[in-house]
């Protein structure tokens, strides 16, 4: 049986892909609010249907490829809520998460985001031929899977443990960590050269030493270096030039939370202009070529399954019909019929440029490394100084109807660059588009329906915002609407940004024409110069330990293995921080959990230990 005639949306890979989808987008909620980035979770997905469907006794490589789907578009969606609807809270337009809400931001977001990219699959797989390489990386895992399978050898069920093992240990060290408050969660220290302050410290977290395996060195280096711009330069120059009070790390802080981190805020709108800029071209085209082969695919009955799209006019009808959710969405927050209209219009134009791009950026990056960060707030920019020119400063909504603008921009970008991935792995193993597609749908709506709730647990567990789960891109996103309502945005910082990604972009241009390996992507840079360093210590410390673990003589199936670690590693501590939150929820009571400190020692041993066990992982010849 070839396989397209192979069964693909069967009930058990339904069932299963829902769950996986509301678990996966959990867990990347979670690690999203901890480290202000999230990863792809296609490869761990097609590794747990693997182990799961192996105790059927028929299971085919393209039930995989659809469970795989739906988790991942799950987990996609996750980074778009996360991203943005904090931010709600965080501005005081909302005391806590409203459930039917977010339900209804993400999934009206998420299905635009599978709508968009219908029309993208024939011209960025097909005609551009893009790398997509997390996808191509996704349809190696089911197609070693499915060899395994059909030569009764391992099945997935190897991968799995691995995952299993790996998240337990994650998971442990975690609850010790969160629930137990065993050690301090980082180690960091600073000291004064004169007048300067220079800061420096790591956070004590496997998730992300995983992060940064999975992205790799290149992104690893440049989001670190971003970090150094923000602590060894920019920090120390603000210091000596207007002096602090206190203890150097907190008055470091203190400097990096109020001016510093809005370097990263001109850089990343700067980048995310640039790659509009960049993708402006082959766009255009990619969308003439699409259009052209729907009108073939209308004359041509005998087109092959693994060509077949969901049919265009019904695209169209659907996103004609979701306008008027959008509407009421924005009519209820911001009252007025035209103003209304004017976001819905504004966000749909926004929605599908950004689609665009984070397709066509994950074609050339991976999902794990998509800017949707940047251009979330080139929109929520875009959306707060239109509406400052309509409404005025002394609007009280003008900052919340950004944010809501850029939410569902933000959704449909995540699950646009994701979708690709995926239906490049289906391209490969011989899927039907249309059924993935459709499976998108599912695990779209499947995530929306648990993430209130996953917001509302962590949020009464450790409070949204706060230095145990800081949500820095949520923050970033309510500081930019706020400041330009309030005029307390410090512009001067945000040009200097600016003028650095500039700066960055010429390099990068410069490695392009030279033909380099090591290229310079803008938003890397910018991400690393608003995160706090003790994130982008660990991320980049992941990317050299893939980088010497290859150099060592570490083979395909080494490499393959430290990513599974790492998904391993993510999923247990992330999963853990959730269900640590879980019994605080339930009773209202933050000391819930027993406390015994004094393992200071501890903590950095531990993790020292696991980033010793991930490098002789791939390491191993």
């Amino acid at each position: 049986m070839s396989n397209n005639q192979l069964p693909e949306i069967t009930v058990k890979a339904l069932f299963l892909g829902v769950v996986l989808s509301m678990v996966l987008a959990g867990a990347n909620a979670y690690l999203g609010l901890f480290a202000g980035m999230t990863v792809s979770a296609s490869i761990p997905a097609a590794v747990i249907s693997m182990g799961v469907l192996s105790l059927f006794k028929k299971s085919n490589i393209l039930e995989n490829n659809i469970v795989q789907t739906a988790a991942s578009a799950g987990e996609s969606l996750a980074a778009g809520v996360i991203f943005t609807i904090p931010a709600l809270v965080l501005l005081g337009y909302w005391d806590t998460f409203d459930y039917v809400e977010v339900a209804k931001i993400a999934a009206i977001g998420g299905v635009i985001g599978v709508l968009f990219t219908v029309p993208l699959r024939r011209a960025l797989i097909v005609t551009a031929k893009l790398k997509y390489p997390e996808g191509v990386a996704t349809a190696e895992v089911l197609r070693a899977g499915d060899e395994a399978r059909k030569g009764a050898a391992d099945d997935g069920s190897g991968g799995l443990k691995t995952i299993g093992l790996t998240g337990l240990a994650g998971g442990v060290m975690k609850l010790f960590q969160q629930g137990f408050g065993a050690w301090h969660a980082e180690m960091a220290g600073a000291t004064t050269v004169g007048r300067s302050i220079f800061g420096l410290g790591t956070d004590l977290s496997p998730a992300l030493i995983s992060v940064g395996y999975i992205v790799g060195r290149n992104i690893g280096i440049l989001v670190v270096g971003g970090g150094l711009i923000s602590w060894a330069i920019a920090i120390p120059i603000y210091s000596a030039m207007v002096g602090f009070e206190g203890d150097p790390l907190d008055a470091a802080w203190g400097i990096w939370n109020s001016k510093i981190r809005y370097l990263g805020v001109g850089a990343m709108v700067v980048g995310g202009v640039w790659s509009l800029i960049k993708l402006f071209k082959p766009l255009i085209e990619g969308v003439k070529a699409s259009l052209a082969a729907v009108k073939h695919q209308s004359s041509d009955k005998d087109v092959p399954l693994e060509e077949q799209d969901m049919p265009i006019n019904y695209v169209g009808i659907a996103l004609i019909a979701l306008l008027v959710p959008v509407f009421l969405l924005y009519l209820d927050i911001i009252g007025s019929v035209g103003i209304a209209a004017l976001l819905a219009v504004v966000m749909m134009v926004f929605g599908f440029l950004f689609s665009a791009v984070a397709a066509y950026m994950a074609g050339v990056v991976g999902s794990s490394n998509n800017p949707i960060s940047g251009v979330t707030i080139a929109t929520i920019l875009f959306a707060s100084l239109l509406l400052l020119a309509i409404l005025g400063t002394g609007s009280g909504v003008g900052a919340a109807s950004a944010i809501m603008v850029g939410a569902v921009v933000c959704c449909a970008a995540a699950i646009g660059g994701d979708n690709l991935q995926d239906l490049k792995a289906g391209h490969i193993v011989g899927a039907t588009p249309w059924k993935q597609q459709v499976m998108q749908i599912v695990g779209t709506v499947s995530a929306a329906v648990v993430l209130g709730l996953v917001l509302d647990i962590l949020h009464t567990a450790y409070t949204i915002g706060s230095p145990t789960l800081s949500a820095p891109q949520a923050t970033l996103m309510k500081s930019v609407a706020d400041g330009v309502f309030t005029g307390n945005l410090p512009w001067t910082f945000v040009y200097i940004g600016g003028a650095i990604a500039v700066a960055l972009i010429l390099i990068d241009l410069r490695q392009e024409k030279l033909g380099a390996d090591f290229r310079v992507p803008v938003l890397a840079v910018a991400v690393g110069i608003y995160l706090p360093i003790t994130l982008t210590v660990p991320i980049f410390i992941g990317g050299m330990i893939n980088h010497l673990g290859k150099k060592a003589g570490g083979s395909e199936s080494s490499e393959k293995r430290g990513l599974l670690m790492s998904s391993g590693f993510i999923t247990g501590e992330a999963l853990m921080g959730i269900m640590v939150a879980v019994p605080i929820f339930l009773t209202g009571q933050k000391d819930w959990w027993p406390h015994f400190g004094g393992m200071n020692w501890v903590g950095p041993i531990l993790f020292m230990g696991m980033m010793y066990w991930l490098y002789k992982s791939v390491s191993r010849k």
